[in-house]
């Protein structure tokens, strides 16, 4: 059933859609504003109301679909901040106007359209075509009935109703996008010398006056974020390992044998065979008979062993191997019925046997090629054996210490020292957690930077950070829990101070401050020798340093940012070379124009262009329909609803 789930993650959203949309489609808007609408009431719409309870029910479902999407963890500040809140309030009041337009519009959906449109859905399909099995299967799997998917699918279609037909008849027209073909294919023939930053830093000089001005206006880029210190337990597989008692001797042996396969193979033969049949239920006289002819057949083989493989063609009733001469390739010993094996393995290379019984009939075996048993003895794979044991005895104690960590943690909510004493793990100290990630060492006024720890991939992990930073851990400097980061390794952690939002000293921060201050001294040389080179050249100097030729359009500017892109198309081509220049994030770049070519239409390499315009002009128009709806029905957000936006606190 999971692993149903698993292969089939889009159906965890329909399971969002039945529980949402049948609310609203089957039993109307007005019954559904009748039923939850109250003093909570966040947005008008219309004659129907979005509800404080409604909303933070579809925050608290989108935190867990992103949850579900990301196992690894997430910044719960950024994914439940202000601004996404917003965006998410507004996706509903989107919904909930196409919901009472679809309502006021009576559009519905037909059962052939229903079937039609489900039939289509990838994860009801086996080889392309759609199984009604698999269909109720993955239903099932996601505890929804086949009824209330599809009242929920009918529901979605409706809505699709009210601006699906929007999108689906907008297009670019021909006579424009002619004009924009021509407009992006027109192409510039370029030279390009461009001054870099970094070949000026070397004149660059900077006092100690200078680095104190840039800090003095800069502060505001320099600001460290609020951040914490904490105390944490680090248990792992190299922790659950300290101080493991020495596997024994017996304990080494007993695992070697229970898992001898992996440092022994088996011997093993290759082998033919001739098989006389018997029927089930074979009477005494057919199996005497059958019996008589093995006899014979194992005299001539064993006469001339060299006649095996025709023999077996000729007279072998195994038919899926007599057209091979008998061959069965190599068997394992411990794989066939005791039998059979004690005879096969009992013989030599090239040997052929007497007449063997089995359950299916008389055989005569020969023996093609024999494997004795290889692999290593247990002095031998000694060493590997014990680091195995070792690593299941760390497992077997990193299980019991992880339920004893999370039970201690909880039980002395006040710090981690008890904890850490009896479980014999070491309490570490570190600075330097923001809410965005590892504060650098250089930064903070302690030799315990959290960026410096040798754990510093597990503090930096988003799940620890959104662990510390919760109101109540912050607050009250107890506990904040235990976290896992994978199946080997948990962390428990507890805010120890908190440090408010601050600009480090300008001693802290003088390599950066120097390097910026450098930065930009360098790039304002580079700008001066490129514009005094531009001067030059329209004077009519000599251009000296430029590239070799290439085009550029709008379509591909190559080693050219927009800026100066549209600088050299909107120059006048009458009198060529022309120059142009611009700065540019590294230095300056003067361009030398050369020669210039007309754009034409009809580009097949522009067709996906055609395509992407015409999406983006589909989803312009419906927003813009979208938009006259919300007009039309006088949307009003009200003063509750900023509450909702701004109100802090973790989703459970």
């Amino acid at each position: 059933m999971f692993e149903i789930i698993r292969k089939n993650q889009r159906i965890m959203q329909l399971v969002l859609l039945v529980l949402i949309l049948p609310s609203f489609v089957l039993i109307g808007v007005s019954g559904y504003s009748n039923y939850v609408s109250g003093d909570s009431d966040i947005v008008k719409v219309g004659d129907s109301a979005i509800t404080a309870q409604e909303f933070d029910r579809a925050r608290r479902m989108q935190l867990d679909d992103m949850q579900r999407s990301n196992p690894g963890g997430f910044d719960l500040a950024q994914a439940d901040s202000p601004a996404t809140r917003r965006l998410l309030l507004e996706s509903l009041i989107d919904q909930r106007v196409q919901i009472d337009q679809a309502t006021l519009a009576r559009f519905n959906v037909s059962d052939t359209a229903l079937r039609d449109a489900i039939a289509t859905m990838p994860q009801f399909q086996e080889n392309g075509v759609f199984s009604p099995a698999l269909y109720n299967q993955v239903l099932a799997s996601a505890g929804i009935s086949v009824r209330d998917f599809e009242q929920s699918q009918r529901g979605q279609l409706a809505l699709d109703l009210v601006l699906g037909p929007v999108g689906t008849t907008t297009a670019m027209l021909p006579s424009v996008m002619n004009q924009l073909e021509i407009a992006l294919t027109e192409e510039r023939g370029v030279r390009i010398r461009t001054f870099l930053a970094r070949d000026f830093e070397d004149k660059v000089q900077v006092a100690d006056a200078d680095l104190q001005a840039w800090y003095d206006k800069n502060k505001a880029s320099l600001e460290l974020p609020e951040q914490v210190s904490a105390e944490y337990l680090l248990l792992n597989e190299a922790a659950a390992s300290t101080d493991l008692a020495k596997p024994t001797d017996e304990q080494l042996k007993q695992y070697y044998e229970q898992n001898k396969a992996r440092y022994v193979q088996p011997g093993r033969v290759n082998i033919s065979h001739i098989l006389v049949a018997l029927p089930t239920g074979a009477s005494q006289e057919q199996r005497e008979t059958a019996q008589a002819k093995a006899r014979e057949l194992a005299d001539k083989a064993q006469a001339d062993k060299a006649t095996f493989a025709d023999l077996a063609r000729s007279s072998s009733e195994d038919g899926g191997s007599a057209r091979d001469g008998g061959e069965l390739g190599w068997i394992t010993k411990g794989s066939w019925p005791a039998v059979l094996e004690n005879a096969v393995f009992s013989l030599n290379k090239g040997d052929v046997s007497g007449v063997i019984e089995g359950p299916n009939g008389f055989h005569i075996f020969k023996i093609n090629d024999v494997q004795a048993e290889q692999g290593e003895t247990f002095e031998q794979a000694r060493a590997k054996v014990e680091a195995e044991v070792r690593k299941q005895l760390a497992a077997e104690r990193f299980a019991d210490m992880a339920t004893k960590l999370t039970n201690l943690v909880y039980d002395n909510e006040e710090n981690l020292q008890a904890a850490a004493a009896a479980l014999g793990l070491t309490l570490h100290t570190v600075d330097g957690i923001t809410r965005q990630g590892l504060t650098p060492a250089s930064h903070i006024d302690s030799d315990k930077a959290a960026a410096s720890s040798p754990d510093a991939a597990v503090l930096d992990d988003s799940r620890v950070r959104q662990a510390l930073f919760n109101p109540t851990a912050m607050n009250s400097r107890k506990n904040a829990g235990v976290v896992e980061i994978s199946p080997d390794t948990l962390i428990a952690v507890r805010v120890t101070d908190v440090q408010a939002a601050h600009v480090p000293a300008l001693d802290k921060v003088r390599n950066q401050a120097r390097e910026n201050l450098v930065r930009e001294r360098s790039r304002e040389l580079a700008v001066q020798a490129g514009e005094h080179l531009l001067e030059q050249l329209k004077g009519g100097a000599a251009p000296e340093g430029f590239s070799k030729e290439f085009a550029v359009s709008r379509a591909v500017f190559p080693e050219m940012d927009e800026a100066l892109l549209n600088k050299v198309l909107a120059n006048p081509v009458d009198s060529l070379p022309a120059y142009v220049g611009a700065a540019q994030p590294q230095g300056f770049s003067v361009v030398q124009i050369v020669s210039h070519q007309p754009g034409k239409a009809g580009n097949p390499g522009l067709s996906l262009l055609t395509a992407q315009l015409n999406q983006a002009l589909a989803r312009s128009e419906t927003q813009a329909v979208l938009q006259a709806m919300r007009e039309n029905m006088h949307v009003q957000v009200l003063p509750e609803a900023e509450k909702e936006l701004t109100a802090s606190g973790d989703a459970e």
